[in-house]
C-alpha cells in the first residue's frame, strides 16, 4: 500500500487492524491526502486476506489504466505473452521497474497483474510502471512495430546471446510461457531472439530469472552506452 500512496495512484479508503504496528506514517500520509482510514474489528482482515499471515493494513486501489499508443518512453517495454503465474508476472514487473523498463504489457494468456500475488510478488512495482493490459499481444506488437521498436522474442536456444544484443535500440522484450515459450501466433512478429547460453546440463532458466538477466544486462549496456559487447 505504501507502493500505491508514493506513486500517487488513486486509493479510495484504508481499512487497518487493530493490532497494527509502525502504521503511523503510512496512516498519516492517507489521511494528509483525504482518504477515509477505517479500523476493522480483530480477525476481520484475516477473513478476507488470502494469506495466513497478512499485514494488518488493507487499501481499495483504484486501477491505473495506461495506453500503450501514448507512451512518451518506448526505449524498453517488456510484453509478457501467455505468463500464467502470477509469482512470475509480479517478479518480472518488480524487476522491469528495477532494471529502468518504460512498460510492462500484458498480452494474450498472461495472468492478471492486479492480483494480489502478483501484486505481492511485484513489491509495489505495479503501482510504479506503467502497467498496459487488455490489448491482444498482436496488437501490442503491431502498435511496438509501428513505433519503431524492435520486438526480441526469448528462446532457451539458437538466439543472439545476451551480452552480443544492441540494447540501445528501441526494444521489446517478448517473454513467453513458462511451458511452450513464446506462442506460435506472434512468431511472426518476433523481429529477432536472444538467448542465455547454458554452461551446465539444464536447457533454461525460469522465465522471471531470466527476465532479469536480460533486463539488467540492458541496464548494463544502457548505462555505459556500450554497444551490448
Amino acid at each position: 500500500m505504501a507502493a500505491a500512496l508514493a506513486s500517487g495512484h488513486p486509493v479510495e479508503r484504508v481499512y487497518t487492524a487493530p493490532n497494527g504496528e509502525h502504521l503511523e506514517e503510512i496512516l498519516a500520509t492517507a489521511r494528509g491526502r483525504g482518504i477515509e482510514v477505517q479500523p476493522l474489528a480483530d480477525g476481520v482482515i484475516e477473513s478476507v486476506a488470502d494469506t495466513s499471515t497478512p499485514q494488518p493494513v488493507l487499501a481499495v486501489v483504484r486501477i491505473p489504466e495506461c495506453d500503450l499508443r501514448q507512451l512518451d518512453d518506448v526505449s524498453l517495454v517488456v510484453v509478457l505473452a501467455g505468463i500464467s503465474d502470477p509469482g512470475n508476472a509480479g517478479t518480472i514487473v518488480r524487476v522491469a521497474e528495477g532494471s529502468g523498463a518504460t512498460a510492462v504489457v500484458f498480452g494474450t494468456g498472461s495472468t492478471e497483474p492486479f492480483s494480489p500475488k502478483a501484486v505481492r510478488a511485484s513489491a509495489g512495482a505495479v503501482f510504479q510502471i506503467p502497467i498496459i493490459q487488455g490489448a491482444t499481444t498482436q496488437e501490442a506488437l503491431d502498435v511496438l512495430g509501428n513505433r519503431g521498436v524492435r520486438r526480441l522474442g526469448t528462446a532457451a536456444g539458437g538466439g543472439e546471446p545476451y551480452d552480443q544484443v544492441g540494447w540501445q535500440v528501441p526494444t521489446a522484450l517478448v517473454l513467453g510461457n513458462e511451458a511452450w515459450g513464446v506462442p506460435e501466433d506472434v512468431r511472426s512478429l518476433i523481429d529477432g531472439w536472444v538467448t542465455i547460453p547454458m554452461a551446465g546440463r539444464i536447457e533454461s532458466l525460469n522465465v522471471a530469472m531470466a527476465a532479469s538477466v536480460l533486463l539488467f544486462e540492458a541496464l548494463r549496456a544502457r548505462t555505459r552506452g556500450g554497444d551490448g559487447q
